[in-house]
């Protein structure tokens, strides 16, 4: 199944966001608590609560980081 290529850039969003949110919490509680035996409920606690708000605000942001790298880039 393909997606309608108008749809890429919510795809490209809602992609981005839950990698860098699975990543970065992940790399965060194992910093701040250590690798302990609750960590895996504590990671995807941590993904579901932020990835609400990750998902938009990569939305919203990309396309303006686009921009400003296009007018920083010859």
């Amino acid at each position: 199944m393909r997606i309608p290529a108008r749809f890429a850039p919510i795809l490209f969003s809602a992609l981005l966001s839950a990698i860098m949110v699975a990543i970065v919490s992940a790399f965060v509680i194992a910093v701040s608590k250590g690798i302990h035996p609750q960590f895996m409920n504590d990671w995807v606690r941590s993904c579901v609560t932020t990835w609400p708000v990750a998902f938009p605000t990569v939305a919203v942001v990309a396309p303006l980081v686009r921009q400003l790298v296009g007018r920083m880039t010859a």
